[in-house]
């Protein structure tokens, strides 16, 4: 049954499900990564579990948001601007999901560093984390409100993440050669500059698909500004 113009209350009714669920998910991971980070900067590893845990419903609503595309397409058979909107949030739940696991990957760290002192460039990270948050939050909010415009804006940032993220590698590499004692939590420092580089990495990712979504053209590729041996993910 094909639909125009959004005719059919249920189909409205289902495609207001999906953005509500999308944006769900999304504010679930900012708001993990945000405490993920909180966690590492206080040492508190009771709330670095609490990431860990609260991961589940953000794999749950991927699920969701799975069924409930699929039961679009076959029972709705949107067309066109809608068909894009409906893959798009089907893709972004994957993505959203791997934001999440950042997250908790970063929040898994916490007991390796916890009791150590004097770790320096921990300083640097919460502000790469801050921007990082910020980009997922525009990037969903721009899904909801099928704005092309401020998915760009999330596009531009990525860069920016790229330089913070060389900027604390070359720290922690002068931080590590300067004492031998500091390789290990430095490492784990790394990581987590890593996972916030790559969820700067998704949040574009989004963001690409929200455009497409929203105007039918694809953005031009953007170049990349960090670790161009990184693997892919």
């Amino acid at each position: 049954m094909a639909t125009t113009g959004h005719t059919l209350k249920a189909f409205d009714d289902d495609l207001n499900r999906l953005r509500a669920s999308i944006a769900e998910m999304g504010g679930l991971a900012e708001a993990a990564i945000a405490a993920a980070m909180r966690a590492l900067v206080e040492r508190d590893g009771e709330s670095a579990r609490a990431v860990v845990a609260a991961d589940k419903r953000i794999d749950l609503l991927e699920t969701e948001i799975e069924t409930l595309a699929v039961q679009i397409i076959a029972l709705r058979a949107p067309m066109a601007d809608d068909l894009r909107e409906v893959v798009a949030a089907l893709k972004i739940a994957g993505v959203v999901e791997r934001i999440g696991d950042y997250a908790k990957n970063i929040a898994k760290r916490v007991p390796a560093i916890e009791e150590s002192s004097n770790l320096k460039p921990l300083s640097l990270l919460p502000e790469m984390g801050r921007i990082v948050a910020e980009m997922v939050r525009t990037a969903l909010d721009a899904f909801v409100a099928r704005d092309s415009a401020k998915a760009v804006q999330v596009c531009e940032r990525d860069r920016a993440v790229d330089d913070f993220y060389n900027s604390i590698f070359r720290t922690l590499l002068t931080f590590m050669m300067e004492n031998p004692n500091n390789i290990t939590p430095a490492t784990h420092l790394l990581f987590v500059a890593k996972n916030l580089e790559r969820v700067g990495d998704h949040a574009t990712n989004i963001a690409e698909m929200v455009y497409f979504a929203a105007s039918g053209e694809h953005l031009a590729e953007r170049e990349r500004g960090a670790d161009p041996t990184r693997a892919g993910d």
